[in-house]
């Protein structure tokens, strides 16, 4: 795993221990063939950082934060642009922005509180491996 931040490149900070966090991060993997997304657990040192970083809390966020340079998305933002770097079909997803950001939330608040009830949750985060690996930072 990497310890440096890139520059510019977009980073995905999520719920190391949720399933469905590591399942959309999973997800997020193999449509990215360039690699230009890169991931980090909110429970991570770099995912604390970046939390305080963009005056977000950093001990009980529950939602996917994609941050973006000084630019930081949360919930329902996060997911829409996250689909816009995706590209192709995905990138219809990103269409969502133009719904109002208190429907659009509701529906991620609601999904988010249930999160470990439906999907589960880990005792441990995520260790990538093979080339996945140097995509998430420490």
């Amino acid at each position: 795993m990497s310890s440096e931040v890139p520059d510019e490149s977009p980073i995905v900070l999520f719920d190391g221990v949720c399933n469905l966090c590591n399942g959309f991060v999973q997800f997020i993997v193999p449509r990215d063939p360039a690699g230009k997304i890169h991931f980090a657990s909110l429970q991570s040192d770099v995912g604390q950082e970046l939390l305080a970083a963009h005056d977000l809390p950093t001990d009980a966020l529950e939602s996917i934060v994609l941050v973006e340079g000084d630019d930081c998305y949360v919930k329902s933002a996060a997911v829409a642009r996250i689909a816009a770097h995706l590209g192709g079909v995905y990138a219809l997803l990103s269409a969502l922005r133009y719904l109002p950001r208190p429907i659009r939330d509701r529906a991620y608040d609601f999904v988010a509180a249930r999160r470990y009830r439906w999907f589960g949750r880990k005792e441990q985060c995520l260790m990538p491996t093979g080339d996945v690996r140097t995509r998430f930072l420490e």
